[in-house]
């Protein structure tokens, strides 16, 4: 069984998420393709869905529904 700190996906898709944005800003400052510009902000906006789900899954753990993952809380 891992540590509560590695097992929770939290810290590593916000910091992702954070990355992804900060990468759109780089590429928007220094004048970089376009397409790369749409692919970041584009992983940014899943990684903001991918944070928005890991919340939904805790909440639906927390009220005890039974659709929720188990091993959700610790």
């Amino acid at each position: 069984m891992l540590p509560c700190g590695l097992a929770d996906p939290r810290p590593a898709v916000g910091i992702g998420t954070v990355a992804w944005f900060v990468a759109a800003g780089i590429l928007l400052f220094s004048g970089g393709p376009a397409e790369w510009m749409w692919a970041c902000l584009a992983g940014g906006f899943l990684g903001i869905i991918g944070l928005g789900m890991i919340y939904w899954q805790r909440r639906a753990a927390q009220r005890g529904s039974r659709s929720a993952q188990q091993g959700l809380l610790w």
